[in-house]
């Protein structure tokens, strides 16, 4: 865990980690709207299950290689990891001194980078790939799950909606695994290495990560026609300018977490330790209600558990929740204590064209805003025939959504008054997220 007097270091460095206490909440009460009874015997059979090692769960278990502890923070660690080939350009020394000259920009990718970048290098370490792979979300989202692209790119890895199903990353009504964490480290990482093994030079393959295969491919073969070579400085002259300055930039972070005293900065000693553990969830559970029982604040839950569009997390076999180790613990021993409902919620599924927003209320006994808010329906829209929404359980309802509606589900929305459709299946994957800035991300070609 990292310590809070390193906060004030921060602000010197570019990928500081500071864990913000969770604050002990009150004794967890139901989330709203009204809850049904449940069963707490049934909650008592969530498995857990760590996705990797993590201090005082389980450690005989999953017991952490001790030759990778022996590095003094996990800085050091990236550090001995490094293998590309440094580049060395004039775009290189430029955004080498932007870089260093805005330690506060640096500091808020630094917070969020805190809760992931041990999971990022651990896996790197695991397949025997560069770990300055694991500085390559500073670029892409600034280290930011909930980042969306107007190219429809999510997460802190930045799949377009095609690429996240080649690689199976789920993108539903319900959840958006190009955010997820785990899922889409480990898919970005399997991309990587399958652009390195088709180009065999990693500073080429990530010029294809950020411009795509086939544009590099065809860069190449002018390059060749050309009689210049096809390094990536070579190839410079016929990328757009985004894929020219990307490789550029993330030389340029390197550069600082190699050599930080030559630019001023002082890196913190960010201990070389997992920040998080799984939870396996088979029941239906409200995201509130889940941060409740962790005992920790809803947005440093939903920063761990970013893929969640609904207010509710429709449990299966594989669903995971990853929560800091001490608040894993303290979930375990507050569900086996819960008695009441875990989920206010259950599902709807439209039948008739241009339901109205209003007829679904009434009938659920809740306002319009309540379901426009948990289903992310922008005002004056409403939802056509097959959209799947979220609707409270007005005390009759006793039965889980159900993992085959969540992976079906999607979301049809049509202006009120029309049947011009507007929304297609999994659309509102980006809705549930905090948009970029207009222009901030421009991802066009993964």
């Amino acid at each position: 865990m990292f310590r809070p007097s390193q906060i004030a270091l921060l602000c010197a460095s570019l990928l500081a980690g500071v864990v913000a206490s969770p604050a002990a909440l009150a004794t967890a009460q139901p989330a709203e709207p009204g809850l049904a009874a449940d069963s707490g015997a049934e909650t008592r059979q969530d498995a857990w299950t760590p996705v990797m090692p993590a201090l005082g769960v389980n450690d005989a278990d999953y017991p952490l290689d001790s030759a990778l502890l022996e590095h003094a923070d996990l800085w050091e660690r990236i550090r001995k990891g490094f293998g590309i080939a440094d580049l060395n350009n004039p775009l290189v020394a430029s955004h080498t001194s932007v870089y260093a000259a805005h330690p506060e920009a640096l500091a808020r990718t630094g917070e969020r980078a805190s809760r992931y970048l041990f999971y990022v290098v651990q896996e790197l370490e695991k397949r025997g790939m560069p770990t300055e792979l694991a500085l390559l979300p500073v670029i892409e989202s600034e280290f930011n799950p909930q980042a969306y692209s107007r190219a429809k790119a999510a997460g802190m890895w930045q799949f377009i909606p095609s690429t996240g199903r080649r690689y199976n990353l789920k993108q539903n009504a319900f959840r958006d695994e190009r955010r997820d964490v785990v899922a889409s480290t480990n898919a970005a990482l399997s991309y990587l290495q399958f652009l390195y093994s088709k180009f065999g030079d990693w500073q080429v393959a990530l010029a294809a990560y950020n411009w795509g295969e086939g544009s590099v491919q065809k860069a190449i073969a002018r390059a060749r026609a050309a009689g210049k070579r096809t390094d990536y400085n070579g190839l410079s002259a016929f990328m757009p300018a985004e894929t020219r300055h990307y490789y550029p930039k993330l030389q340029a972070v390197k550069n600082i977490i190699a050599a930080p005293a030559q630019y001023g900065i002082r890196l913190p000693a960010v201990e070389n330790q997992p920040y998080f553990t799984s939870v396996k969830k088979t029941r239906d559970i409200d995201v509130k209600l889940a941060a409740e029982l962790a005992e920790m604040p809803l947005e440093e839950f939903k920063a761990l558990n970013p893929q969640f569009n609904r207010p509710v997390i429709t449990g299966s076999a594989d669903t995971q929740i990853l929560l800091p180790h001490l608040n894993a613990e303290k979930f375990k021993a507050n569900l086996s204590n819960w008695t009441r409902a875990l989920s206010s919620w259950t599902s709807l599924k439209i039948s008739v064209a241009r339901e109205r927003i209003e007829t679904i209320a009434a009938q659920f006994k809740t306002t319009p805003q309540v379901i426009r808010e948990a289903n992310a329906i922008p005002p004056n829209m409403q939802p056509t025939a097959g959209s799947t929404l979220i609707v409270p359980k007005t005390g009759m309802e006793t039965g889980e959504i159900g993992q085959e509606t969540a992976d079906n589900a999607m979301l049809g929305l049509v202006p009120e008054g029309s049947s011009r459709r507007q929304c297609a299946r999994g659309c509102s994957a980006g809705h549930g997220a905090r948009a970029a800035a207009p222009g901030r991300y421009h991802r066009k070609h993964r």
